[in-house]
């Protein structure tokens, strides 16, 4: 029987989510309600997956800006500098209202003409006409401000070096590239690199910082009954209250295998679970990298490990079969599929599949597909992912 539908991704609806809730029997029966009002009929290798944002509330994983406060007065002593905060309202920004009620004397160091996931601080055709040279020029506020006036982001129309200046008055601005220059004003560093942030810290290490820690050593272990995050600390944070923010969701592992378990159960599936946050793609007009989480997927079951291995049917079309049929073209390269090595296949027969993360590139169908707003579809429900041509 010849399919005509290939991968089919389903937005499904659940309830509000709040701290203590059992997100497992939740999701379970919003899954179960989904797939009979359709008349869905599960298969082994779909996939199910859950936003981050539900693991952490159910679990209360929140923090004050006190608890970050208190936390960073027992690694910093009279100073602190900031290296590479991401320009954000809703990530950084109550990170940095923390840091600013330490009392400590703060200088926040900017990369330029963006930060690490794109946000621009100014217009780089500007920045080509300054002069200014980006690998090794230091930018101090008064310089950026003659030079760049008042930038505001395009999308949001915020001045981020206002913003940062109005949460925390006492704050030294200065821009550069190269991290090991905040040591001219401190040796006391918080890396708040996202990705770049254990290279930067052995890096400040070795250039003989008093103190190095980074966003992912805040908050690491519980403060007094608050939330944490052994692994990324505050990284993957997200503004949930005027003083408080939502942290990346502990014990992942064991939520999803535990839900795929009760998925067999019901279903007599084995249907895949992940844990997703922001995808791993790039806005091709604003240039931002959407990736500000630590990773795109904190825990996964064992069937999205790895990377795909795909034919890619265009390139073997316009070359060895360019001259065959349509019935020709379509028998050879459903051959081909079949009985490609599971493990490998040629170079060139590969060419143009960007060798991704499994759990990235799904991640990243999922987040497109909830989106961040008023969807309402927190869990996202993939079918057919893992077929292809030669499937039936």
């Amino acid at each position: 029987m010849n399919r005509y539908i290939g991968t089919v991704v389903r937005g499904l609806r659940t309830p509000i989510v709040k701290n203590g809730d059992n997100l497992t029997d939740i999701v379970l029966d919003s899954f179960e309600k989904a797939i009979s009002h359709h008349q869905i009929q599960p298969r082994d290798r779909d996939i199910l997956c859950i936003t981050e944002s539900l693991l952490a509330r159910s679990q209360g994983n929140f923090a004050s800006t006190e608890d970050i406060r208190r936390d960073l007065l027992r690694k910093f002593d009279k100073e602190i500098g900031l290296v590479f905060p991401i320009l954000s309202r809703n990530r950084f920004s109550s990170i940095l209202k923390a840091v600013a009620q330490t009392g400590l004397k703060i200088t926040i160091l900017l990369s330029y003409p963006y930060d690490e996931v794109g946000n621009h601080l100014m217009e780089e055709d500007r920045l080509r006409e300054s002069k200014l040279n980006p690998y090794q020029d230091i930018l101090s506020e008064e310089d950026y401000r003659a030079s760049f006036g008042d930038f505001r982001h395009p999308f949001t129309g915020i001045n981020y070096v206002d913003l940062y200046k109005e949460i925390a008055p006492q704050a030294q601005i200065v821009f550069s590239n190269n991290a090991r220059d905040i040591l001219n004003y401190t040796q006391e560093v918080l890396v708040c690199a996202i990705h770049k942030r254990k290279d930067l810290k052995e890096a400040l290490a070795e250039a003989g910082a008093k103190r190095v820690y980074g966003l992912d050593d805040v908050l690491s272990s519980p403060l007094d009954g608050s939330g944490y995050n052994e692994e990324y600390g505050l990284l993957g944070s997200n503004l949930s209250g005027e003083n408080t923010l939502k942290l990346f969701p502990r014990d992942g592992q064991p939520f999803v295998e535990n839900l795929q378990r009760e998925l067999k159960k019901r279903t007599g599936k084995t249907i895949e679970v992940m844990i997703y946050g922001d995808g791993a793609f790039k806005d091709p007009v604003g240039k931002i990298w959407e990736l500000a989480d630590p990773v795109v997927s904190p825990a996964y079951t064992s069937g999205l490990a790895g990377r795909g291995n795909e034919i890619k049917i265009k390139y073997i079309a316009d070359t060895e079969l360019k001259h065959a049929s349509e019935e020709e073209a379509h028998s050879a390269i459903v051959e081909k599929i079949k009985h490609k090595d599971p493990l490998s296949i040629e170079e060139d027969q590969s060419l143009g599949t960007t060798p991704r993360q499994i759990t990235d590139l799904i991640g990243s169908l999922a987040d497109l597909t909830s989106g961040s707003g008023d969807k309402g579809t927190p869990v996202v429900y993939i079918q057919g992912y893992f077929d292809n041509l030669a499937s039936e």
